[in-house]
């Protein structure tokens, strides 16, 4: 297994929809395989392939606190979502430190792909449903910042790009 490296914000590949993963095969379980890595090691709960820069439908979840319960969504389709909603602070991986308010449907029904090839049906609520909702936005060329003001967004993009040169200013020392 290898880590990968996770796009940030704002770079513009993060906004590429992702396409149908054409088969489960041992190319793809190695992927997932290295984005739970990745995930792990980036602390996160979630992670899409398009922020390591694969345009395929997969992502990867644990929002388990032993970090021990993986769960990996082959071309994910949402099926039902409730009609209640509640705004909660979302954080994203490619837009680290960064937290703020989303509205999401408080439960969801997604069908997807396991590993085997399997079409399982997911029923989500809590933590979980917004964590896939979120994951699912990123195979649309989603970034959860696009849900804030243009406002809060301008200042978050201008951010994480003085962010990267204070980062590469420091490596080239």
């Amino acid at each position: 297994m290898s880590q990968l490296t996770i796009l940030r914000y704002p770079d513009q590949r993060l906004h590429t929809v992702a396409k149908s993963v054409p088969a489960v095969d041992a190319r793809l379980r190695t992927l997932a395989a290295d984005m739970l890595e990745t995930m792990y090691e980036a602390a996160g709960i979630g992670l899409a392939a398009t922020q390591v820069d694969v345009h395929e439908r997969l992502i990867v979840i644990d929002v388990s606190e032993s970090r021990d319960q993986p769960l990996v969504l082959i071309n994910p389709e949402l099926v039902w979502a409730s009609s209640e909603t509640r705004i909660g602070d979302e954080g994203c991986l490619s837009v680290p430190g960064i937290y703020d308010g989303v509205e999401r449907a408080t439960a969801i029904r997604v069908q997807a792909l396991d590993l085997d090839g399997k079409r399982q049906l997911h029923v989500a609520e809590g933590t979980l449903a917004v964590c896939i909702q979120h994951e699912m936005d990123h195979l649309m060329g989603k970034v959860f910042v696009e849900y804030l003001s243009p406002l809060k967004r301008n200042r978050i993009k201008t951010k994480m790009i003085k962010q990267k040169k204070d980062e590469e200013r420091e490596a080239s020392y």
